[in-house]
């Protein structure tokens, strides 16, 4: 945990990350990575028996900052993470196939990367990304899990979608299939904006209406991050916890 900062000639970025164990998990199979100097902030939330999930996870850190990181400063910005991806994605399943411990393992992943004022928000699976704009919380990311795309296509209610015991399934995730097909969003960051990158270790126990609440608060970015993990773990902790926040600050 620790804020970093990163300026440019249009907007300064702070941010902040925590991840946490959660209540009843023995091992943690979240993580998280950042670079504030080349802009780039990333969560992911593995899966797999044993140790798999860390290990999905923690290679899709790897391989994205390492190939976000070393761009070239005349690519689309939207071409490398899409190439990111791909690699990632390749580089888990390829693991998983030469070693028969970790087969089906595989990592939601969600990101930001930023150039100025721009902000791409990408994601495979059900990590979500956040913005807090004026008090108002709103989702950017769309989960790829089967409750949420029942919802989006009209077959389930929200209310529905929370109670299912389907609730945990996704569609997509790196690392599992040869290739996969990740979302990215575009949008312009204004002064005061507030990104949240999070596991479901958060939104599966804390409300939409509970974290905008608890991110008005006018605390650090690291303090804030803890809120938002004690609440994970208040309402049961069920698993593991990362949230990162980025603040658009002048």
């Amino acid at each position: 945990m620790g804020e970093y900062f990163l300026a440019t000639d249009a907007v300064r970025y702070a941010a902040a990350a925590l991840s946490d164990l959660g209540s009843k998990r023995p091992s943690n199979e979240d993580s998280f990575g950042l670079s504030a100097e080349h802009g780039v902030y990333l969560v992911c939330d593995g899966m797999g028996g044993a140790a798999a999930g860390e290990i999905a996870s923690s290679l899709a850190v790897s391989e994205m900052l390492r190939l976000l990181l070393s761009r070239s400063a005349s690519a689309p910005l939207e071409e490398v993470i899409a190439q990111a991806i791909f690699a990632a994605n390749l580089a888990i399943h390829t693991r998983a196939e030469h070693n028969l411990e970790l087969g089906g393992m595989g990592t939601t992943l969600v990101g930001i990367a930023v150039e100025g004022c721009r902000v791409l928000v990408f994601n495979v699976g059900d990590s979500r990304c956040y913005r807090l704009r004026e008090g108002r919380l709103e989702q950017i990311s769309l989960d790829h899990s089967l409750v949420e795309e029942q919802v989006r296509m009209g077959r389930m209610t929200h209310e529905e979608a929370q109670r299912s015991s389907m609730r945990n399934v996704i569609t997509r995730a790196l690392g599992t299939q040869p290739t996969v097909e990740p979302d990215i969003f575009e949008l312009q960051a204004e002064q005061g904006d507030l990104f949240l990158l999070c596991s479901d270790g958060l939104t599966g126990e804390v409300s939409d209406a509970q974290i905008e609440a608890l991110l008005a608060a006018p605390l650090p970015l690291d303090d804030l991050c803890a809120t938002l993990v004690n609440a994970a773990n208040q309402a049961g902790g069920h698993d593991n916890i990362t949230c990162l926040l980025l603040r658009a600050e002048n």
